[in-house]
């Protein structure tokens, strides 16, 4: 027996791999839903954790492994590769099939058991959301997948909405990026099986009967189309409309997607041409920190940085680090000092000025133009934080003792 994995757990030593996987004992397993797999699939607990044991051809086995622990290191949403185990054997001697080993994800079912209940309509509308984010998602990072389906796509609760993991990659290939062909065929890959299977589950009598089939798939289909428009068109604006470019960000943020960065061009008539490169949540923190010396939450962060991106669009500035440096001394420092004295321990720095980026969002809103932050700034210390507790009264405590 040849064991690779990532994870160093001398439990593995003490599965029956001797045993063909379907007759493994119960003992060893612990009962989950499932979707269809053209391979045996069992779970185990090993240390605490659960694991998907799947039996398969060596290459395939080898390749999966590989690709799986490629999405892992680009912090894409996939279960994670344990290991593989290769020359099994029977007592008699007779060869087994390699098994591939990954880590279950916690709090997570398949698709298709959700579909074998009751769903609300909401519940229906998150789920469809979720799934074809995590295709547009996939296709961003170059990745093609070949296989997805109800089955192959686990989902997990996210603060009220629901997230999509991919399950299944051995039919997936990560290229650097995919052409609209690739992209297509592995759309109409997608929008068949999950027609398949929801046929299926109607015709065992598992699905609602007011779900149709049909809807399902064209609506994964047609979800992803307008989110792939939204993430990835190329939107002119005038010069000075700084406001249409956050509104932009603003609808990525509601879809699930974050900013990293916006792409400027200038084009005749003096309008510019902005596209925004969107990344996974978790990376604000790092990248303030980085560029401004600002510590703050990630939901602070992401608001910081959009209105640096925003103004380094406007400013004409193609340094990153420059932009940030004349954001920070020309707009963030300059607003926080703008706060009276006696004003400035309702709330930290980075909090005040997140909550007047989202006054001046909403007064601009209503003026249907941008109105400036000078205005917001003394709109804001005039209605609303005049009227808030001190800091102190939040904790309990005097914030110069603390």
């Amino acid at each position: 027996m040849r064991i690779t994995s990532a994870l160093v757990d001398p439990a593995l030593l003490d599965l029956p791999w001797s045993t063909p996987l379907e007759e493994w004992p119960a003992e060893h397993l612990v009962a989950l839903p499932q979707g269809i797999s053209r391979h045996i699939v069992r779970f185990v607990r090993m240390g605490g954790y659960v694991y998907a044991v799947k039996e398969t051809g060596e290459r395939v086995a080898e390749r999966e492994y590989d690709l799986l622990r490629a999405l892992e290191r680009i912090d894409f949403p996939a279960v994670e590769a344990v290991a593989i185990v290769a020359d099994r054997h029977a007592p008699d001697g007779q060869p087994l099939d390699p098994v591939l080993i990954t880590r279950h994800l916690q709090f997570s079912l398949p698709y298709r058991a959700l579909f074998s209940h009751t769903l609300r309509p909401e519940t229906l509308e998150r789920l469809l959301d979720a799934l074809a984010a995590l295709i547009v998602r996939m296709h961003l990072t170059g990745f093609f997948w070949g296989d997805c389906s109800l089955s192959n796509t686990l989902f997990r609760r996210d603060a009220g909405a629901f997230a999509a993991y991919l399950v299944d990659a051995e039919t997936g290939v990560l290229r650097n990026s995919l052409s609209n062909g690739q992209r297509g065929e592995d759309l109409e890959i997608a929008r068949v099986n999950i027609f398949g299977e929801a046929l299926d589950l109607q015709a065992a009598g598992l699905l609602h009967e007011s779900i149709d089939p049909e809807m399902v798939c064209e609506e994964v289909v047609q979800r992803y189309e307008r989110l792939w428009h939204e993430v990835t068109y190329e939107q002119q604006v005038e010069r000075d409309a700084r406001h249409d470019i956050e509104r932009r960000i603003r609808r990525l943020n509601d879809m699930g997607f974050d900013v990293a960065e916006v792409s400027l061009a200038t084009i005749d008539g003096g309008r510019y041409l902005i596209r925004p490169k969107v990344v996974d949540v978790g990376y604000h923190t790092r990248r303030l920190l980085r560029l401004t010396g600002l510590d703050a939450e990630e939901n602070q962060a992401r608001k910081l940085l959009n209105d640096l991106d925003a103004y380094r669009a406007e400013s004409d500035l193609t340094d990153e680090q420059q932009a940030a440096h004349r954001w920070l001394t020309e707009v963030f420092e300059p607003v926080v000092r703008a706060v009276p004295a006696h004003l400035r321990r309702k709330l930290e720095p980075q909090e005040l000025f997140t909550q007047i980026i989202e006054h001046k969002w909403l007064l601009s809103e209503r003026a249907g133009r941008d109105v400036g932050m000078g205005p917001a700034v003394q709109s804001f210390l005039n209605d609303v934080l005049v009227h808030r507790p001190d800091e102190q009264a939040v904790l309990g405590v005097d914030v110069a003792d603390v």
